[in-house]
């Protein structure tokens, strides 16, 4: 069976997120103002071949901790769902 997988990765709250930081000193610049604590991350989307959705989610998860995520420095979160 076919899972369509959504991996969301976020750096740790605790740690400093530079790109985050200019992104909201700038929004003021183009006209945006309110906007605070701003984190930048990233969204990575795949499909994948597994038997359950169990096997598809913790494919997923070694490959977020072998390759996708830096795990001392990022969390992240998977959404599984049938492909179609």
């Amino acid at each position: 069976m076919q899972f369509k997988i959504h991996v969301n990765i976020m750096p740790h709250p605790e740690l400093l997120d530079p790109q985050g930081k200019t992104v909201e000193a700038n929004l003021p610049n183009v006209g945006i103002k309110g906007v605070s604590n701003v984190r930048i991350g990233k969204h990575i989307q795949f499909h994948m071949d597994a038997a359950s959705e169990e096997e598809a989610r913790q494919m997923a998860s070694e490959a977020c901790e072998k390759l996708l995520a830096n795990p001392i420095m990022e969390n992240y979160e998977i959404d599984v769902s049938p492909a179609g």
